[in-house]
């Protein structure tokens, strides 16, 4: 099993260069991952203290449990991704995605690179470089539409936690990348690079990667 992580800011194309090297390669090859999945559940909270969470922090996400489930997929398991809904900060009660054992898993999310114990997990490490005024205008758009936001509370989220979560943790962590992937989605370069070397993988062509 290859075990591909792509970390990068909020609005960087992180999931959008996944889902181009999935439709290369075929989606019945790629079980995929998003770390936004495994945020902390704080269902248990008010929506007052709820919001107040600083979801941009690498401590809002249960690595631990992301770290089982990629451990379960290496031993030929299924496991059971949670379900979390932006609209009230807590996970579903009624739902999870299930994620089936492949050759090929893609894991995205902003703190992929961020936490040693995830790296090891991880075969190749792809970084999404994006400028920030691109990623800020992508994040209001999809807080707006996807997740019922005001402008007002973007605006303060991105001044108290993202700008600082991303100088803290996410662009630090770029230095531990294979590959550096600048403009997301919209490097179709990287992206073909990605895809062929992983694609010798599916070959059979097993020397370029780590043991």
């Amino acid at each position: 099993m290859l075990i591909i992580g792509i970390a990068g800011g909020t609005g960087s194309g992180k999931t959008t260069v996944a889902r181009s090297v999935i439709d290369r390669l075929g989606s019945d090859k790629v079980t995929f991952i998003s770390q936004d999945n495994y945020y902390k559940d704080h269902s248990h909270l008010g929506m007052e203290e709820r919001a107040a969470i600083n979801y941009d922090h690498p401590l809002a996400f249960d690595t631990e449990l992301l770290i089982e489930h990629l451990t379960c997929l290496q031993q030929g398991q299924a496991a059971y991704a949670p379900v979390y809904d932006f609209t009230v900060h807590a996970r579903s009660t009624e739902h999870t995605v299930e994620l089936k054992p492949n050759n090929i898993v893609i894991l995205e999310g902003l703190h992929v690179l961020s936490d040693e114990k995830l790296r090891e997990q991880l075969n190749i490490k792809v970084f999404v470089d994006t400028d920030p005024d691109v990623r800020i205008l992508r994040r209001v758009l999809r807080d707006i539409e996807e997740r019922g936001r005001t402008i007002r509370s973007i605006h303060l989220q991105y001044l108290t936690t993202v700008k600082p979560m991303h100088e803290a943790f996410i662009e630090p962590s770029k230095k531990y990348a294979d590959l550096i992937i600048p403009e997301g989605g919209e490097n179709q370069v990287g992206i073909e690079l990605l895809s062929v070397l992983t694609a010798k993988y599916l070959s059979g062509d097993q020397q370029w990667t780590r043991a």
